[in-house]
């Protein structure tokens, strides 16, 4: 099947985007940044002249501000890629007659949760900008299932990590701290909880959603096959560097974080409808992330 991919730059894209080559699929990547197809989800122009052009049975639309400070700073910027850019690719979906439109939306719609695992059903709770322009963004593919009869599907992902990994998040941060034998520094004492996954589960998950009929119209949650807290996390990928490094317990970094948001999702859904099974379990996903970024600093 030609896929196309949007936000192919990305570090989940390029997971997806090898994922699918390697499955019997034809991924044809579009991003802002740069490459064959380069060009904003923003600009009508592109999107319908452009890409308007090009043949494909599927969507993949990952393109999008994920940067939280960034849709702070400007939540205009924010609404306008991860919402009105939805839109414009939507309606392209729709007057190519796709088989399938895979909307990436996140487990930050549903907020700080009073108790998990959390299912599909749960209400939302957006804080920051983000948070909304994907909720505004699911409402629109949503909007284009039930009333144009558009094939989606939408998913809800909690910490994604692997290769391309921007170095300022967790598991990057970590790893680079434990093959420097630095100390790694834990806010909070580390004590919020999550399901972290390497984005090659996800780029599984993205290929059963546009080759499975159980997938349209539907939302799955998406996290790793169990919960760890953000220390634990780190004592695991101590271990598997065979790191010296030292735990370092730091207060909060606000008073709103001061007490541990434990968050991980119910992923029952997925596998019963989908027949889901993990590629990597977490202890594998790390490890090769760590020798990817090895391999790296070497090179």
């Amino acid at each position: 099947m030609k896929v196309l991919v949007t936000g192919a730059s990305g570090f989940v894209a390029k997971h997806v985007l090898s994922y699918l080559s390697s499955h019997g699929h034809e991924p044809i990547p579009t991003d802002v940044a740069g490459g064959l197809h380069a060009g904003s989800v923003t600009d009508k122009s592109f999107v319908f002249d452009q890409l308007g052009k090009i043949d494909f049975e599927a969507v993949v639309h990952l393109a999008g501000v994920a940067d939280l400070k960034k849709t702070i700073d400007n939540p205009y910027s924010a609404f306008e890629v991860n919402s009105y850019g939805t839109l414009n690719m939507l309606e392209l979906a729709l007057r190519k007659n796709v088989r399938m439109f895979v909307y990436p939306s996140s487990a930050n719609v549903y907020g700080a949760q009073t108790s998990s695992p959390v299912t599909e059903e749960a209400l939302f709770n957006p804080r920051v900008p983000y948070d909304y322009s994907k909720v505004a963004g699911e409402s629109f593919v949503m909007g284009y299932h039930r009333a144009k009869g558009l094939p989606v599907s939408i998913t809800r992902a909690w910490l994604l990590f692997g290769e391309y990994d921007a170095p300022n998040r967790a598991v990057p941060r970590f790893v680079t701290s434990c093959l420097r034998n630095e100390p790694i520094k834990l806010f909070n004492s580390g004590r919020d909880a999550t399901a972290p996954s390497h984005a090659e589960n996800y780029a599984k998950l993205v290929a059963a959603l546009i080759e499975k009929e159980t997938a349209v119209g539907q939302v799955f949650n998406f996290g790793g096959e169990r919960a760890v807290t953000i220390r634990e996390l780190a004592e695991l990928i101590k271990k598997l560097t065979g790191s010296w490094s030292e735990l370092e317990m730091l207060p909060p970094r606000s008073e709103l974080e001061s007490e541990p948001s434990v968050s991980y999702p119910s992923t029952d859904k997925m596998r019963r409808l989908l027949g889901y099974e993990y590629e990597l379990d977490l202890e594998t996903g790390l490890r090769r992330t760590a020798e990817w970024m090895m391999s790296k600093s070497s090179a």
